[in-house]
């Protein structure tokens, strides 16, 4: 490191309090920015849907979840995860993790048999559904299959 450099990270360390908040802020800000690009360079699609469902039908839903689910994974390259799980508590509310490889497999994905079939079949079934559109914190992070 050259003896310029030095002096310049030293004098910014040795300011004031509101100094060095500013310098920590913007740091921050850079690296949030990074983050930022780089997940929106992988064109990655990512969103959680927070579904609620009938407690008399939620054997049955899960049956449909399940089985839209293998497919979706099984015959489409572009959808990366659906990982869905049920809370503890209240097993009829659950979230699924959805990954896609872009936009356009999202699109494709919604066009398929077997999500189609999976739509009408629990229509009946579900109560409520949010979908929440994320930025992901770690793009590059990938699934570990055990």
């Amino acid at each position: 490191m050259t003896n310029k450099r030095k002096t310049l990270i030293n004098s910014n360390l040795s300011g004031s309090p509101l100094q060095l908040w500013r310098l920590f802020a913007v740091s921050l800000l850079l690296l949030l920015s990074a983050e930022r690009s780089l997940g929106q360079a992988t064109g990655q699609l990512v969103r959680i849907a927070k579904i609620v469902v009938d407690t008399t039908q939620l054997t049955f839903y899960r049956a449909a979840l399940k089985e839209e689910i293998e497919a979706s994974v099984r015959l489409e390259p572009g959808v990366l995860t659906l990982y869905a799980v049920s809370e503890k508590d209240r097993p009829h509310h659950i979230t699924i993790l959805e990954i896609y490889a872009d936009s356009t497999a999202y699109k494709a994905h919604l066009k398929t048999p077997h999500f189609i079939k999976y739509k009408t079949g629990t229509a009946g079934m579900i109560t409520s559904l949010e979908l929440v559109e994320t930025v992901p914190l770690i793009p590059t992070m990938k699934i570990k299959q055990a």
